[in-house]
């Protein structure tokens, strides 16, 4: 006979170690299914930081972060590590560019506490920047980087200690959905549930096609940059913030970078987008672009000169992309039971704790008390009709 859990958890990323900690926590049997080792390197969640910060173009995403905040402070003093490192965040441009303007009017529909900065007031507090003239900046303080790796961990070894059962290199082979329930094949064991969590990332489009569901999702190999200042002291958290560059080149769209506490490790300098995409991940070329980091640190040198010193480290990982960027955060139209997140890629992983609590919800509830309207599968579903 099948093992029996009350959730099965596909994926352990950012948001499937999350769902499956949730899922414990609610008091589910719980079993968190991963295809590769956890904290593997061929997706989107490894590394030493990502960003997290409220400000955003959407004021339902604004609003978002203010769910996910607090659950990022549980779960670090539940963890007793610090996952959450504050760092200011510095939004920098022309003011007459449309994203800076989309940013401001989002910031105040929400009345966020934000400070709206002059070139000369960036350079007094943060002289690493060498902007140009009429540049003007949007400065948050409570922007930061979330200890990536760190993150994944703790929603796993939480899930763990609340019961969860955890098993890594296990590849799903099929799904089989009933109305009362699940199984789900994998190459060594079959498993049943009442109900299933699928947050498989990249993999997303290829198992949910098998269940009819045909989401749209394009993958990226976006590329990160690791330079070495010249002087790493004025780039540690605390002295430089997490910033975005409101500004689009050859070196792709909208560079941003990330300060780490570690100056072995450098500033992390990378660009949203800007990519070619391919259909699955069997397509998938993970050799870093000599090309690319030499874009990247020709904009370096021109707007924070000091940081554009030598390439510590690259590499790429996967963005999985909706045609509108856009999460994907539902129930299976035909079997409730059954919650979906997909296309995170991007700007989600400050997201993850609040979406793994969100498909935890659906999954045991049927609904979550958190705003879903941007994230229906119905709204490709219906496109593609």
């Amino acid at each position: 006979m099948a093992q029996q859990f009350d959730a099965i958890v596909i994926g352990a990323g950012g948001v499937g170690s999350a769902a499956a900690y949730y899922l414990a926590k609610a008091g589910q049997k719980v079993l968190l299914l991963e295809q590769f080792e956890l904290n593997h390197q061929n997706g989107s969640s490894y590394g030493h930081s990502r960003v997290i910060r409220y400000t955003y173009d959407n004021p339902i995403y604004v609003d978002l972060m203010r769910d996910a905040y607090p659950l990022w402070f549980a779960l670090q003093d539940e963890a007793g590590e610090q996952l959450y490192v504050k760092t200011g965040g510095l939004d920098f441009g022309f003011s007459e560019t449309d994203t800076f303007q989309r940013m401001q009017a989002s910031l105040d529909a929400t009345a966020l506490n934000y400070e709206r900065l002059t070139q000369a007031e960036i350079t007094q507090r943060y002289p690493q920047f060498a902007l140009e003239d009429g540049m003007e900046g949007l400065f948050h303080a409570d922007s930061g980087l979330l200890k990536t790796s760190r993150c994944v961990l703790a929603h796993t070894r939480l899930a763990q200690e609340r019961g969860a059962t955890v098993i890594d290199q296990s590849p799903v082979l099929k799904i089989i959905p009933s109305e009362n329930g699940v199984e789900v094949q994998t190459e060594q064991e079959m498993y049943g549930c009442d109900r299933l969590v699928i947050t498989v990332g990249s993999w997303a489009q290829g198992l949910l096609a098998e269940q009819g569901i045909d989401l749209p999702l394009k993958i990226m190999p976006c590329q990160l940059g690791f330079y070495q200042p010249k002087n790493p002291a004025s780039f540690e958290p605390g002295k430089f913030p997490v910033f975005f560059a409101h500004m689009n080149g050859d070196y792709g769209e909208m560079p941003y970078g990330i300060p780490h506490e570690d100056p072995s490790l450098g500033l992390k300098i990378t660009t949203f987008y800007g990519w070619d995409t391919v259909e699955t991940p069997s397509e998938i070329d993970y050799t870093p672009s000599q090309d690319w980091t030499e874009r990247i640190r020709n904009w370096a040198s021109q707007y924070i000169p000091d940081a554009a010193g030598p390439l510590i480290s690259t590499r790429r990982c996967l963005y999985t992309l909706t045609p509108d960027k856009d999460f994907v955060v539902d129930q299976h139209p035909d079997y409730p039971h059954i919650a979906i997140g997909a296309g995170f890629s991007g700007h989600g992983f400050k997201f993850t704790t609040l979406m793994g609590k969100m498909l935890a919800d659906l999954a045991v509830d049927g609904q979550t008390p958190h705003d879903t309207s941007l994230f229906k599968l119905a709204r490709f579903q219906l496109a593609a009709v």
